[in-house]
């Protein structure tokens, strides 16, 4: 929240001398004494407080926002603390008459403390022996107790937060002469206007609510710029007794309904409020106008199927440097929150892919922990238009067997999935090497299967016993590399692997950003080049989508703008492109991987709109890891379907009635891909 200083206000400092006189002129000298404070004790306490409290910038809620149709469109709150900080004239007019007639009818005459009535509290306190008294505390000096609340809950630690809390809450006559000083502090700072609507924005509201805006949304399906008279005073009745008189049940109505009819009573005593109008409002029964609206609070509660993007979204979000410098400014600034994360997810793309995903890979299935995934990024930019999953989404300790919190897209440090086999996905990066060593994909290669024992690894000759079978029996004989990649021969591949060092294969794929999920270097070994390592499907998707961009490699990006608190907007997550490979080879590579949509592994891809597809299939020995990586020159799309535990379930043995979860493959990933070339054309 940031104000504006009044540049001293009309209201002149209550001094120690004075505050000496009102001691005595209501004659509570008698009774300081009696507690064992005496007024010059209690000037001193006074005079030793400092002078001034800062309002500051209040804990709001973060929003994350995606894509539908080509506009924004909200998709879910994050926040430390509930709230949706309001401008004064945001605020209606009923919901301010209904604070000031109801909280502190002399704000606008008085600097910040009623005197009369303040000390008459002090009385009271001191005589209750600090467990008690009367109120009399004005609406700024309310302020200022929240401040000092809303401080206690931004300490590190629970037991300082709940000391905090203790110390602003306690009733003591110090306290008392605390708020005295600072509320006449904040009244020389800043303007009424400033302070009354940081008192409406701070104030909680009971049931996890913060400010006037965020209660009206939760106990009203409403905005605070339109309550009528008993919602708003049945909202500020709230704020002296949360526990006891908030609207989360009708257990506290009465409660409630006590403390509203005075504050409207006193609105009409203010002239702010009609005879009519206050007849009416008494009349009313908290249940004609409560309409609980449980706050969506976080990416549990966003369209069914964004879930773990929204999850993906927000960890990244929190480590822009827009946010700060550091990992320690960076929390504080999302604490504070009031961003606005817009992300790069497109709805309609994602909710389409998601709905195949439960058609063909149902999360229902019983016979083993199948998972599915469906992740497309843009080419050229980095970002992530899509990120589906075939199980629901629940982070709780009592998930059901068809959801989970595990995002099977990303690394383990941005979702705990530690990542799949890639099969032959991965022979995308031999053959990047091969042609970047100037060698022609119409080479003739060995395809019968043969044992190889001499490799060269980082210049240097090693000795390594490795026998790959391939997919089918009858591949045989010599292949053209063009033809072995269409056709994913295990031994034709074995065979230009030779031909290389296995360190330049490494380094062409760490280059297109690949990493194994769980992090560490790749590993440099004969068994590596078909996809032995667990890697993330949206870092194979990124990887592919470099191709498509000749050779230029754009890490995954999820924001494309932050906007703060107040409007400004900060740029997006920084984009991180580079030439991995040159543009020649990217291009010969994009051509060979034509064939596997031309006859080869992946026949059935094709798209119905005739685009230029390319890509690769990817299967483990044993059939429980299969993929399909591939796009267009605008986007690619990255489709996985395994064993999510662990298990060796062979997916060419089992179906979910569409035919074996295997054998979907090329069809479900043509339905997903179709969807983003009509929504990306290339040209």
């Amino acid at each position: 929240m940031t104000f504006r200083r009044a540049g001293g206000a009309a209201f002149g400092f209550v001094g120690g001398s004075v505050l000496a006189g009102l001691l005595v002129g209501v004659g509570v000298t008698p009774v300081l004494a009696v507690a064992g404070v005496g007024t010059s004790s209690a000037i001193g306490v006074f005079d030793s407080m400092p002078e001034y409290i800062e309002i500051g910038d209040l804990p709001q809620r973060n929003e994350i926002w995606a894509y539908r149709g080509g506009q924004p469109v909200h998709l879910a709150n994050v926040w430390a603390q509930n709230r949706q900080e309001l401008t004064l004239d945001q605020i209606s007019d009923t919901l301010e008459h209904a604070a000031v007639d109801g909280e502190d009818k002399r704000f606008y005459e008085t600097g910040g403390v009623d005197a009369t009535s303040m000390v008459r509290s002090l009385v009271s306190v001191i005589a209750a022996g600090g467990k008690g008294g009367s109120g009399g505390s004005t609406l700024t000096m309310q302020l200022v107790r929240n401040i000092k609340i809303q401080q206690a809950s931004e300490l590190p630690t629970e037991a300082e937060r709940d000391a905090g809390y203790k110390e602003a809450t306690k009733r003591s006559a110090n306290r008392k002469l605390a708020e005295m000083k600072l509320a006449i502090g904040l009244a020389k700072e800043y303007s009424k206007q400033e302070i009354l609507t940081a008192y409406l924005n701070i104030a909680y509201f009971g049931d996890q609510t913060y400010g006037v805006q965020s209660a009206a949304q939760h106990y009203y399906g409403k905005d605070a710029t339109d309550l009528s008279p008993a919602e708003a005073a049945s909202l500020i009745a709230i704020v002296q007794w949360p526990e006891r008189r908030d609207l989360s049940t009708p257990a506290h109505y009465d409660d409630n309904v006590a403390r509203r009819d005075v504050i409207l009573r006193s609105m009409h005593d203010q002239g702010h409020l009609t005879r009519a109008d206050l007849t009416e409002a008494l009349a009313s029964k908290p249940a004609d106008y409560v309409r609980i609206t449980a706050p969506q609070q976080g990416c549990e509660a966003v369209a069914r199927g964004a879930e773990f993007f929204c999850d993906y979204a927000v960890r990244a979000a929190q480590e822009l440097p827009q946010l700060g410098p550091t990992e320690e400014r960076r929390e504080d600034a999302w604490r504070k929150g009031g961003y606005r994360i817009q992300t790069t997810l497109d709805l309609d793309l994602n909710g389409q892919q998601k709905d195949l995903l439960d058609r063909y890979d149902p999360a229902s299935e019983s016979r083993f922990a199948l998972g599915a995934t469906l992740d497309t990024v843009e080419a050229g930019t980095g970002r992530v238009l899509t990120m589906a999953q075939n199980t629901d989404y629940d982070r709780s300790d009592r998930a059901p067997a068809t959801a989970t919190s595990l995002n099977y897209a990303t690394d383990h440090a941005y979702g705990g999935s530690s990542g799949f086999q890639v099969g032959s996905t991965y022979k995308m990066f031999t053959l990047l090497a091969w042609l970047a060593a100037g060698k022609s994909p119409d080479a003739v290669v060995n395809g019968t299967r043969h044992a190889q024992s001499t490799w060269t690894q980082c210049g240097q000759t090693i000795t390594a016993f490795w026998d790959p079978k391939n997919d089918s029996p009858g591949q045989t004989g010599p292949y053209t590399v063009r033809a072995a990649t269409a056709q994913s021969v295990n031994a034709a591949y074995a065979s230009m692997a030779a031909q290389l060092d296995l360190c330049d294969i490494r380094d062409v794929a760490a280059s297109l950003g690949v990493h194994p999920a769980r992090g560490g270097d790749l590993p440099a070994n004969p068994a590596a080049v078909l996809g032995t390592t667990s890697i993330a499907p949206l870092t194979m998707a990124a990887a592919y989508a470099g191709i498509a961009n000749g050779g230029v490699y754009c890490a995954p990006v999820v924001v494309d703008q932050v906007t703060d608190r107040n409007g400004k907007q900060l740029g997006g997550q920084p984009k991180t492109c580079r030439q991995a490979v040159s543009a020649t080879v990217a291009s010969t590579a994009f051509e060979v991987m034509q064939g596997a949509f031309r006859g080869g592994t992946a026949s059935g891809g094709q798209t119905s709109d005739g685009a230029t597809l390319f890509g690769k299939t990817g299967t483990t020995d044993a059939a429980d890891q299969i993929w399909l990586v591939g796009g267009t020159k605008r986007a690619v799309t990255a489709y996985w379907q395994g064993n999510t535990d662990g298990g060796k379930t062979n997916l060419r043995h089992y179906s979910s009635g569409e035919g074996t979860y295997a054998g979907t493959r090329a069809a479900v990933w043509r339905q997903a891909q179709a969807g983003v070339n009509a929504a990306f054309p290339v040209g």
